[in-house]
C-alpha cells in the first residue's frame, strides 16, 4: 500500500489523492457539466469512498506494525500463543548441564561411598527429588506439593522458600511466576523468600542484584507488583535511614529496573539521560526529592553494570527478539513511573524535522525518479496525516450528514474509526478529537428528538472506537463518556425512571415544596397520559444538558406526531442496549496503565457536569466511577496510586457539594471504595491506606455541612470495626477524623466520634500499636483533643482517663504482634549510604533505641499528659497531673536511661516552662516588667499554688525513687530547682527551696562526693543570683530614666510625649514600689534559701567533705558582705527611711539577712576544725575562721564607733561627739549575739594558734572594749575572753 514504500515525491502524493478522491466522492457540483449518467456517478462516489477508507485502513495496518499494536480482534490468541512460546523456550532445567540437586540431599544418608544400600537410598532420594523439580518445571503448584508430600520440602513457607532459594535446576521464570501469585500459600512463601534476604548495608542497586539473582520477574504487572511491593518493604527494614517510607524504595525499585532495560536493551534506540532519570524520581520520597548525586551515582551504576540473573542463558536473537520491557512486565506501567508521555519521546513532531524530510526527499529525487524507499519511521505518517487530515473529515462527514444510504453510512463510520485510530496511534491529540467530537456529534444525543438510524449506528461506532483504541484516546475519552452518559439518560426517560433530581433537590417552604413535585414528575412514555406524556417530550426535545434541564417550563405545545416520533426514536436506542454501553466500563481492566489514568480523568469531568447541573443533578457517571474503581483495584499500586490521585481530589469536591444529596451519595461511594480497599493487606512502612483515606480527612475539616461529618464518622467507625485487622497507615487518617471531630462546634458531632473512639482504644489498642509509633501518637494526640472540647467536662475527664488506660496497656506490653518487632535487631545494624545524608531520621527524635520497642510509644503519651498540665481548667490539670505522675510512679522500671532522660527534658520540664516564660517572658530580672504583672494576678497564683507547687514535689519524688536509674540527670534537676529560686518572685522561690530541700532530705544520703559537690555549687549558684538589688537609688533622676522606657510597660503603652505632673509622680511611685518589691523578695528569698542551707547542713553533716562546706562557706560568706555593704550604706539608709511610708523596710534593710549569714560561716568554720571531715587541712580552715571573727570585729566597731569621728584609726584615740541614739542601740543589740559568737570562736581557738593570732586581734579587743554597746552582752563576753584567754597568754610572756 502507499504506506508501505515512499517515493522521492511523496511530499506531493498523499494531498493530490486524497483530494481527488474527495473531490469524486462528493460528486459532481451542481449546475457543473458532466458525462457521467447517475447510476455511474453513484457507483464513482462509491468507489472513491471505499478507497479513502482502504486508505485509512492501510495507514492503520502499517502504524500497527511499526508500533506492535495486537489485533483486537486476536489479542486472545496472540496473548496466549506468546504466554506457551514463552514458557516452552525458558523451561530447560538449567542450560548448563550441572547437577540440578545441587546441595539438596537427604540429611539421614551417609556419605560412606562403601555401603551400597546407602547409595542405592541416596540415588532413590535424587531420583524422586529430580522428578518433583520436573514437575515443578511444567506446573510449580503441583511440583510443590509432590514436594511436600514426598518430604522433600517442609510444609512451612520457610522452608518452601528455602528451597526456591538454593535448589539447583528449577526454571527460574517459573519460580517468579510462583513467586507472584496471590493464592494464600504463594504469598506466604514470598513473604518468606524477601524475608530471607539481609540487605543491611547495601546500596538500592546492589540489593536489586542479589535479589534478582535467583529468579525472572513474571510477565503479569501484578505479579511484579506484588514481589516489588515486598521487597521495598524489606529494604526498607534492613535500612530504615535509607528513605523516609517503603514507598519510595518501592517507586525507586520500578525506575531502578525500567533504567537497566533502558540502558541495556537494544531495541531502545533513545536512550535515557541521567537529567531524564533524575527529573523521572522527582517528589518520591513523600513529597521531597531525593538528593540529585544519590541518583546521579544510582544512574551510574545500572548503566554501566546491567541487572540479571545469574543463569542469564538466553542466546542474543532471543534477547533481541524478546521484548525487555515484557520480560520484566513493565510494558503496561511504563509511562506511570517514568511520568512521562510515550509519544512525548517517540512522535516529537515538528517543523523542522518536517522541513529535513522534505529536503531529503527533493535530493533524492534529483538522483532518480523512479526509486521507492522503505517508510520505517511512525513520523512520516504523522506527516501524511497532517496535510490529509481535513479532506478526509470533509469526505466522512458531508455524506454521512446529508445521507440515509446504508452502505454510505457504514463506509463513512469506518473512516471515521481507522481515522482515530490512526491520529491516536501517531499521537496527534487535536486532529483526534476533531475526528471524536464529530463523530459524537452524529450520534446526535443532544436532539434526541432527531435521532436516526445512522446515528444510533455512529453510536455503536463510538462504542467500538472506546473498545478497540483505548489506550490511545487520552483525552478524547471525555466526549465518548459524555455520549455515554447521555445515552444512558435518554433510556431513563424512555423507561419513565424518576430522574436523580427529585432526590437532590431540597425545597425551603410549602410552596416551593409542592411546585417542585409538580415539575419534576417525569411521564412514563410507554403509557399514555395526556400532560405527563405532553411535558416530557417538549423536555426531550430540547436535549438533555440544556439550559433549562428537565425542571424547566415547556414552551409551545407538542403535537402527537412529535410524541410518537421520540417513542420511536427511543425504541431506536435499544438497538445499543445498556449491556454495550456497559462493557466500555467493565473492559477498562483491560486499558493500560496509562489509560485507565486518562479513562477516570475523564470520567471524573463528566461526573462533576452531571453533578453541578442546576436543573438536572444526575449521579450516573458517579455510580460507574465506583464500579470502575472496583474493577481496577487489583492493578499494581504505583498504577493504583495515580488513579487515586484522580479520585481522591474528585471526592473532596463532591464531599464538600453543596448539595447534600449529592455529597452524602458521594461520601457512601467513598465508605464503599474504602471497605474494598482495606480487604488488601497493607505491608509495614508503607502509606497507601493513608492516602486513600485522606478525602475523608479532608472533607471532614472543610463541609459546612453537620450530615457530612457525622455521616463521615459513622463511615470511619464502620471501616475500623469491621477492617481493624487490615488497618495499618489508614489509621493516621482515622485519627485525624476523630481529632477533627473533637473540635467541632456541634455537640452530637463530639459525642458521637468520643463513643466511637471510647471502643476502639479499648477494644482494639494492639492493633493500634502494632503499626508504628506515630500512630500511637496520633491516637494521644486525639483523646488530648477531646479533653479540649466545651460541651462536657465528663468528656474531657474520660478522655484523661483513657491516657491512663493507655498507659497500663503500654505496661503489660500489649501491643499486638507488630512485625517490626521481627526485624528490630536488623534495623538497629548500619545502614548503607543514606540519599538522607544530613537528615534526622525519627530515632533522632526522642525515640529509645536502647530497650524494647514498646518504650517508643510512651513518650508521645507522657508528652501530651504533661501539655493538659497548662489546661486553664483546675480540673482537667489536677488529673492530668495525677495521671501523668502515676504512670511513671507505677511503670518508670520499665525505662532505661535515655527514655528517662527524654521525659524530664520534653515530658516534665516543659511543664514548669508556664512558670519562666509566662511569668518572665525575658528572662531578664527587671520588676517593672514582670513583678507588678504578677501581683494580683489570680490565674496565675492559683497555678503556681494548685499545679507547680504539686508537680515540682512529684519530680523531685520520681528522681528519688528512681536514684539509681536517673542519677546523671542530678544536675538538670538541680538546675530546674536553682531556676525557681533565681525568679523575681517570692513564691516561686520558697516552691524551689522547699523542694531543694524535699530532695536533700529524702536523697542526700544516696549522694556521691560527686553529687554532693554539684549540690552545693547549686547552692551557691541560687545563692549568689538572688542578693537583693537596691543600685537604683544610686542614680537621682532614676524615675526619669525609667520613664524614658516606661511605654513597655502595658499601662503605659499610650502616654502622650508631655505627660500630667500628677501622671509623672504616679510614674515614679510605680517604678519606685517595682523596684522595692523586687528587692525585699530578694532579701526574704536569701533568708529562706540560708536557712534550707542549714537545714541540709544539719541533716547531712557527717557526709559533706571540707571541699563541700568550704564552697557552701564562700557563697554565705558573699552574701553577708553584699547585706553588711547595704547596711553600711548611709546614703541608701537615708532614702529607704524618706520612703519608710512605701518601703516598709527596718533600718538597716539586711541587718537580719547579715547577722544570719555570719552566723552561718562561724558555725561552718567551728564544726570544721571539730569534726575534721574528708580534704580537712586544718591551716586553711583556721586561716578563713580567723579572718572572718576579724572581719566581724571590725564591721561592728565600725558601727559602734559611728558617734565618733568618720575615720578612726588604731594609733590615734577617738574622741566623743554626741551619745548614741536609740535606732544605733538597737541595731548594735541585734548585732550583739554575733560578736558574742565571734569573740567565742575566737577562744575556741587551738592555744598555739590563739598564741600566733592575739597580736591581730588585740588592737580589735581594746576598740571593742572603749566603744559603746547596745546591750551588755558583748562587755561580759569580753571580760571572760580578757581574763580567761587573754590574760594567761600575757601572764605567760611576762
Amino acid at each position: 500500500m502507499i504506506v508501505t514504500s515512499i517515493h522521492p515525491t511523496f511530499s506531493r502524493v498523499p494531498p493530490r489523492m486524497v483530494n481527488g478522491l474527495l473531490k469524486t466522492a462528493q460528486g459532481v457540483p451542481p449546475g457543473a457539466a458532466t458525462t457521467l449518467l447517475p447510476p455511474q456517478e453513484a457507483t464513482l462516489k462509491l468507489e472513491a469512498m471505499k478507497t479513502l477508507v482502504a486508505v485509512l485502513k492501510s495507514m492503520g495496518s502499517w502504524l500497527n506494525k511499526q508500533l506492535l499494536i495486537p489485533d483486537p480482534h486476536s489479542a486472545k490468541k496472540i496473548e496466549a500463543a506468546d504466554s506457551s512460546a514463552e514458557a516452552g523456550g525458558l523451561t530447560m532445567v538449567n542450560g548448563n548441564g550441572e547437577d540440578p540437586v545441587g546441595q539438596d540431599s537427604p540429611p539421614e544418608i551417609s556419605n560412606d561411598a562403601s555401603d551400597v544400600s546407602n547409595i542405592g537410598q541416596r540415588r532413590a532420594y535424587k531420583l524422586e527429588l529430580l522428578e518433583g523439580i520436573s514437575l515443578f518445571n511444567r506446573k510449580p503448584k503441583k511440583g510443590i506439593e509432590f514436594l511436600i508430600n514426598a518430604k522433600k520440602v517442609g510444609n512451612s513457607p520457610e522452608d518452601i522458600a528455602a528451597f526456591l532459594k538454593d535448589a539447583s535446576g528449577l526454571n527460574k521464570t517459573l519460580i517468579g511466576d510462583f513467586l507472584g501469585e496471590r493464592e494464600e500459600l504463594s504469598l506466604k512463601v514470598m513473604h518468606a523468600y524477601v524475608d530471607s534476604f539481609d540487605f543491611q548495608g547495601m546500596e538500592f542497586d546492589e540489593a536489586i542484584r542479589v535479589f534478582l539473582l535467583g529468579f525472572r520477574l513474571p510477565g503479569e504487572a501484578q505479579k511484579i507488583d506484588r514481589i516489588m511491593e515486598k521487597f521495598a518493604e524489606r529494604y526498607s527494614k534492613c535500612n530504615p535511614k535509607a528513605f523516609s517510607s517503603a514507598d519510595t524504595a518501592y517507586v525507586l525499585a520500578y525506575s531502578v529496573i525500567l533504567l537497566n532495560t533502558d540502558a541495556h536493551n537494544p531495541m531502545v534506540k533513545n536512550k535515557m539521560s541521567v537529567d531524564d532519570f533524575i527529573r523521572n524520581n522527582r517528589g518520591i520520597d513523600d513529597g521531597k526529592d531525593l538528593p540529585e548525586e544519590y541518583l546521579r551515582s544510582l544512574f551510574e551504576r545500572i548503566s554501566r553494570t546491567e541487572i540479571k540473573m545469574k543463569d542469564d542463558n538466553m542466546v542474543p536473537q532471543q534477547k533481541q527478539a524478546a521484548n525487555s520491557n515484557r520480560l520484566l512486565g513493565l510494558d503496561s506501567i511504563l509511562n506511570i513511573v517514568t511520568n512521562k508521555h510515550w509519544e512525548d519521546s517517540h512522535m516529537e513532531t515538528s517543523d523542522d524535522l518536517i522541513r529535513h524530510m522534505q529536503q531529503q526527499f527533493k535530493e533524492k529525487a534529483r538522483k532518480s525518479e523512479s526509486v521507492y524507499y522503505a517508510a520505517t519511521n511512525v513520523v512520516i505518517l504523522r506527516f501524511m496525516i497532517e496535510v490529509c487530515w481535513a479532506p478526509m473529515l470533509a469526505a466522512f462527514s458531508v455524506p454521512l450528514d446529508q445521507s440515509d444510504d446504508e452502505v454510505i453510512i457504514s463506509l463513512c463510520l469506518e473512516g471515521f474509526r481507522y481515522a482515530i485510530h490512526v491520529t491516536c496511534g501517531t499521537s496527534m491529540k487535536t486532529h483526534r478529537d476533531v475526528f471524536v467530537t464529530s463523530l459524537a456529534k452524529f450520534t446526535s444525543l443532544h436532539s434526541p428528538a432527531a435521532i436516526k438510524q445512522k446515528n444510533v449506528d455512529a453510536i455503536k461506532a463510538i462504542v467500538t472506537i472506546a473498545d478497540e483504541d483505548g489506550n490511545y484516546l487520552q483525552e478524547a475519552w471525555e466526549h465518548i463518556l459524555t455520549c455515554v452518559s447521555r445515552f444512558e439518560h435518554l433510556l431513563l426517560l424512555g423507561e419513565g425512571a424518576p430522574p436523580d433530581a427529585t432526590f437532590f433537590s431540597f425545597p425551603q417552604n410549602e410552596s416551593e415544596k409542592a411546585k417542585q413535585t409538580k415539575s419534576t414528575i417525569l411521564p412514563v412514555l410507554k403509557k399514555k397520559g395526556p400532560g405527563r406524556l405532553q411535558y416530557a417530550a417538549a423536555t426531550l426535545m430540547r436535549g438533555s444538558y440544556d439550559s433549562a434541564g428537565i425542571g424547566g417550563n415547556a414552551s409551545g405545545t407538542i403535537t402527537s406526531e412529535q410524541v410518537n416520533n421520540i417513542v420511536s426514536n427511543l425504541h431506536m436506542l435499544e438497538q445499543v442496549g445498556s449491556s454495550e454501553m456497559n462493557r466500555i466500563f467493565t473492559r477498562s481492566q483491560k486499558l493500560n496503565s496509562e489509560a485507565i489514568v486518562d479513562f477516570v480523568k475523564a470520567l471524573c469531568k463528566v461526573s462533576m457536569d452531571e453533578l453541578r447541573s442546576p436543573s438536572d443533578p444526575r449521579v450516573f457517571s458517579l455510580t460507574k466511577i465506583v464500579e470502575i474503581a472496583h474493577y481496577n483495584m487489583d492493578r499494581i499500586r504505583l498504577v493504583w496510586s495515580s488513579i487515586w490521585h484522580v479520585l481522591s481530589d474528585f471526592f473532596v469536591t463532591i464531599g464538600c457539594s453543596g448539595n447534600l444529596s449529592v455529597a452524602i451519595f458521594a461520601m457512601d461511594s467513598l465508605r464503599q471504595l474504602s471497605m474494598k480497599f482495606l480487604e488488601r493487606e497493607e505491608l509495614a512502612n508503607y502509606n497507601f491506606q493513608n492516602e486513600f483515606m485522606k478525602p475523608f480527612e479532608i472533607v471532614m475539616q472543610k463541609s459546612s455541612a453537620v450530615e457530612i461529618r457525622e455521616l463521615i464518622i459513622r463511615c470511619v467507625s464502620q471501616m475500623v470495626l469491621s477492617r481493624v485487622k487490615n488497618v495499618k497507615s489508614g489509621w493516621k487518617s482515622m485519627f485525624t477524623v476523630f481529632t477533627t471531630a473533637a473540635y467541632d462546634d456541634h455537640k452530637n458531632i463530639v459525642f458521637l466520634a468520643f463513643e466511637i473512639i471510647e471502643k476502639i482504644i479499648r477494644d482494639y489498642f494492639p492493633y493500634i500499636t502494632e503499626t508504628e509509633t506515630t500512630t500511637f501518637t496520633d491516637c494521644v494526640n486525639c483523646l488530648i483533643a477531646f479533653t479540649n472540647t466545651r460541651f462536657n467536662k465528663e468528656i474531657s475527664l474520660n478522655a484523661i482517663a483513657f491516657l491512663r488506660f493507655c498507659a497500663t496497656k503500654l505496661a503489660e506490653g500489649d501491643l499486638g504482634s507488630s512485625s517490626r518487632n521481627k526485624d528490630k535487631e536488623v534495623s538497629r545494624k548500619a545502614s548503607p549510604r543514606s540519599p538522607q545524608t544530613g537528615k534526622e531520621g525519627k530515632q533522632d527524635n526522642g525515640e529509645v533505641t536502647q530497650k524494647e520497642d514498646h518504650l517508643y510509644f510512651w513518650f508521645p503519651l507522657l508528652a501530651g499528659l504533661s501539655e493538659l498540665s497548662f489546661d486553664p481548667r483546675p480540673e482537667i490539670r489536677k488529673s492530668a497531673l495525677e495521671i501523668l505522675f502515676e504512670s511513671l510512679r507505677n511503670h518508670g522500671h520499665l525505662f532505661s536511661l535515655p527514655l528517662w532522660e527524654r521525659v524530664f527534658e520534653s515530658v516534665l520540664f516543659p511543664i514548669f516552662d508556664f512558670v519562666r516564660h509566662t511569668i518572665d517572658p525575658s528572662g531578664s530580672s527587671s520588676p517593672v516588667n514582670n513583678e507588678v504583672e504578677i501581683v494580683g494576678d489570680l490565674e496565675h497564683d492559683a497555678w503556681l499554688y494548685e499545679t507547680c507547687t504539686l508537680a515540682l514535689q512529684l519530680v523531685v519524688d520520681l528522681f528519688i525513687n528512681f536514684y539509681n536509674t536517673v542519677n546523671p540527670l542530678l544536675r538538670k534537676v538541680l538546675m530546674l530547682l536553682v531556676s525557681f529560686i533565681q525568679r523575681p518572685h517570692q513564691n516561686l522561690a520558697g516552691i524551689g527551696i522547699a523542694a531543694f530541700v524535699r530532695l536533700m532530705s529524702n536523697a542526700g544520703e544516696l549522694f556521691s562526693d560527686e553529687k554532693w559537690l554539684e549540690v552545693v555549687l547549686s547552692l551557691k549558684e541560687a545563692a549568689i543570683a538572688t542578693l537583693p538589688d537596691f543600685s537604683f537609688f544610686e542614680n537621682e533622676d532614676f524615675v526619669n530614666r525609667n520613664y524614658e522606657h516606661a511605654p513597655t510597660a502595658e499601662d503605659d503603652g499610650d502616654l502622650p510625649d508631655s505627660a500630667s505632673p500628677e501622671t509623672l509622680a504616679n510614674l515614679r511611685t510605680r517604678h519606685l514600689f517595682a523596684y522595692l518589691s523586687d528587692a525585699k523578695s530578694r532579701a526574704a528569698v536569701e533568708l529562706l534559701l540560708i536557712q534550707a542551707v542549714m537545714e541540709i547542713y544539719n541533716m547531712h553533716r557527717f557526709r559533706l567533705s571540707a571541699k563541700h562546706m568550704l564552697v557552701l562557706f564562700d557563697a554565705l560568706h558573699e552574701v553577708a558582705l553584699h547585706a553588711h555593704k547595704i547596711n553600711s550604706d548611709t546614703t541608701l539608709r537615708s532614702k529607704l527611711q524618706e520612703f519608710g511610708s512605701m518601703t516598709q523596710m527596718q533600718d538597716p534593710p539586711l541587718l537580719r539577712l547579715e547577722n544570719e549569714s555570719y552566723q552561718i560561716c562561724l558555725t561552718f568554720l567551728q564544726n570544721l576544725i571539730i569534726d575534721r571531715p574528708y580534704s580537712y587541712e586544718e591551716t586553711e580552715v583556721e586561716s578563713h575562721l580567723v579572718r572572718l571573727c576579724q572581719e566581724i570585729l571590725e564591721f561592728y566597731i565600725v558601727v559602734a564607733s559611728s558617734g565618733f569621728t568618720t575615720q578612726p584609726s588604731r594609733d590615734r584615740q577617738p574622741h566623743w561627739l554626741i551619745p548614741l541614739g536609740s535606732g544605733k542601740r538597737r541595731e548594735l543589740a541585734t548585732r550583739s549575739p554575733l560578736v558574742v559568737a565571734t569573740l567565742e570562736a575566737i577562744c575556741s581557738l587551738g592555744d598555739a594558734s590563739f598564741e600566733k593570732n592575739l597580736s591581730n586581734f588585740f588592737p580589735l579587743l581594746s576598740s571593742l572594749a572603749s566603744c559603746e554597746h547596745g546591750t551588755h552582752e558583748v562587755q561580759v563576753a569580753l571580760c571572760d575572753m580578757l581574763s580567761l584567754s587573754v590574760g594567761p597568754v600575757l601572764l605567760k610572756s611576762c
